[in-house]
Parts: structure tokens; C-alpha cells; sequence
């Protein structure tokens, strides 16, 4: 196994983990990934007890430089999906 999983790879292990088929995985992980997305749009954070919080994070208007011409631009505020890892997740991965 490489040092990351892709996609196809964690439906593979969630298929053998709960006695699925890899279809089957697959589509679970196609949905919980659309509920996220879809609870964020929606101003929803997501907390998954001892894994961690799904969230929107908020970043103010600010300066910048184009670093092709140096001249300075504005950067509008915007919103970004972030995560904060819960306690015993970060404890499974020390």
C-alpha cells in the first residue's frame, strides 16, 4: 500500500472492514461525503463523536500581491470547509 489512500482504495478496506461489496463502500462513501458538503452549504457544522468537526471557517478581506506583476490586490472575505480533529482521533494517530 502506498502512503495515502485514494478513494477506490478506502472503499476497498471499508468493503472488507463491514462485509460489503466494494460497490456498496463506494456508494456509502459517496453519500457521507455529500452530507457533509451539503450540511456546510447549508451553515451546518458536522461532529462525529471522538472523530472530529466539519466546519466552515471564516477569512476576513486582505491585501495581496499578483506575484506576476507585484501590483497589490484585494482579497474579498470568503469561507472555506475546514476540520478540527477530535480527542481520540488525534490519539489513534500518534
Amino acid at each position: 500500500m502506498s502512503d495515502s489512500l485514494n478513494k477506490t482504495e478506502l472503499a476497498r478496506v471499508l468493503a472488507e472492514k463491514t462485509d460489503n461489496s466494494i460497490k456498496d463502500s463506494s456508494q456509502m462513501i459517496d453519500a457521507l461525503l455529500d452530507i457533509i458538503a451539503e450540511s456546510l452549504s447549508q451553515g451546518k457544522e458536522v461532529n462525529i463523536s471522538g472523530f472530529g468537526k466539519f466546519y466552515m471557517s471564516k477569512r476576513g478581506a486582505r491585501k495581496g500581491r499578483n506575484p506576476r506583476t507585484g501590483e497589490d490586490i484585494e482579497i474579498e472575505a470568503r469561507q472555506l470547509p475546514a476540520f478540527k480533529a477530535g480527542k481520540n482521533f488525534k490519539e489513534k494517530v500518534k
